[in-house]
């Protein structure tokens, strides 16, 4: 159960590194059991996956050190997850959501399943001799970022406000839908929790989800001067 349990935890938070997951994963990461502790390192990786996390990158340098000896099972677990974690330059993700959350990509899920369930023998698998499972995790890499383009896929450099994502359901009106917002110009990186909408009326998007490419078009009406 506790091999599962650290499993479990990273799958609940993929590429969105919470503090009280990470605290937990960290404990587990010390347990006498190796599956235990290379499921936990594993899912460490995990959660902060593509995300550059400074907390996780710490956790993880300083198991590193405490596992030098342990190059077959532990220490390599530690660069596994160093790798996920770092994933891209910190432009990836492997969050399998899709559409704002409103979706989940089940082709992404199941290349999270597949490693997950070589995790629970991980001792004849990826510490074995079928290591290259863990490819399947290609099946789940997407970027995070938000690039606008035009009609021919040429980039397009779009001011776009990019804040914490505000639950609009069931308010009247046009509430906001964004909090904290800062405002960059295209390509901008959406965390997990994260959300983009244009700054100005000068592009039209043919998306109502702001993610990952998204066509916009000139907008004949927009005057620079208002």
């Amino acid at each position: 159960i506790r091999r599962a349990a650290a499993l479990a935890l990273g799958l609940l938070s993929v590429s969105n590194p919470r503090m009280q997951v990470m605290d937990t994963l960290s404990k587990l990461s010390h347990d006498g059991d190796v599956e235990v502790s290379c499921n936990a390192i594993f899912s460490l990786g995990l959660i902060g996956a593509g995300t550059n996390n400074a907390r996780a990158a710490g956790m993880l340098r300083q198991l590193a050190n405490y596992y030098y000896k342990e190059f077959n099972t532990q220490l390599f677990a530690v660069r596994v997850a160093q790798g996920i974690l770092h994933m891209g330059k910190g432009l990836l993700t492997l969050s399998p959501y899709r559409f704002d959350r409103m979706l989940i990509s089940e082709v992404s899920i199941a290349g999270l399943l597949i490693v997950m369930h070589a995790m629970f023998d991980i001792k004849n698998t990826i510490l074995g001799k079928y290591h290259y499972l863990l490819y399947m995790l290609a099946t789940s890499v997407s970027p995070r970022l938000f690039v606008a383009v035009d009609e021919e896929g040429n980039p397009v450099g779009v001011q776009a406000r990019v804040g914490q994502a505000v639950d609009t359901a069931g308010q009247a009106g046009r509430p906001k839908t964004i909090t904290g917002f800062q405002t960059h110009t295209t390509p901008v990186i959406l965390g997990f929790d994260q959300r983009a909408e244009l700054a100005t009326e000068e592009y039209t998007p043919l998306s109502s989800v702001l993610e990952g490419f998204v066509i916009v078009q000139k907008n004949p009406d927009y005057d620079d001067k208002q």
